[in-house]
């Protein structure tokens, strides 16, 4: 009966510490949310990489998002996508009209395209009207060069996966980019409050330097 106990007792000790080795430390219990515990801790520069857009061909998606005093909302969506890319879509709707409403400098939004086959500048210009969205606070772009585009969302730790059917299943979230181009922390697209108040620290910390 004690041995029993014991072997049971020593199984549930082992239990209990292999699933803080696999949570870290309990912190998470999902992929994704280790992903997003991961760029917490640390901050995740952009790769180089050349984009394709209205007003941004040509441009390098490191150097359109290191820039001083600015930091960036980011998704990664696909303009055919019928389903999370439309929450996105409303998600971005919404803080666009609070950067205007507050008159948020600095605050800028990204939607970028994984499906630059379909997605050129004027399906983007297209899709970016649908959402009237203002090119001044949100713009459109996606990376042709596909080994660009693997680089940046292995970088980013960005699941796409064709979906058999022509379309994708991938991972949403808004990220959120500091002044250096680094992708600094990771909010559900309905996380809109906490998504923008957390950009705006980043601001304010960064202006106290």
């Amino acid at each position: 009966m004690l041995r029993t106990a014991i072997v049971t007792l020593v199984i549930a000790v082992l239990g209990v510490a292999c699933a803080s080795w696999l949570t870290e430390g309990f912190q998470v219990w999902t992929a994704e949310g280790a992903r997003r515990l991961a760029i917490l801790n640390h901050p995740v520069a952009s790769p180089s990489a050349k984009l394709e857009g209205p007003s941004l061909t040509g441009r390098d998606l490191r150097d359109v998002l290191a820039k001083p005093g600015q930091v960036t909302l980011a998704s990664f969506i696909y303009t055919r996508c019928n389903s999370i890319c439309l929450a996105l879509g409303s998600s971005f709707q919404q803080l666009q009209r609070t950067i205007e409403v507050k008159q948020l400098e600095g605050v800028r939004l990204l939607s970028i395209s994984f499906d630059a086959k379909h997605d050129d500048t004027t399906t983007l210009q297209q899709y970016a009207l649908r959402w009237a969205a203002d090119p001044r606070r949100w713009q459109f772009a996606s990376v042709p060069d596909q080994h660009e585009l693997r680089r940046l969302l292995q970088a980013f730790k960005v699941v796409v996966v064709p979906d058999g059917f022509g379309g994708y299943e991938h991972n949403a979230a808004l990220m959120i980019i500091d002044e250096h181009g680094r992708l600094s922390r990771i909010f559900d697209e309905t996380e809109l409050d906490a998504a923008l108040a957390y950009a705006l620290s980043l601001k304010c910390c960064n202006a106290n330097f």
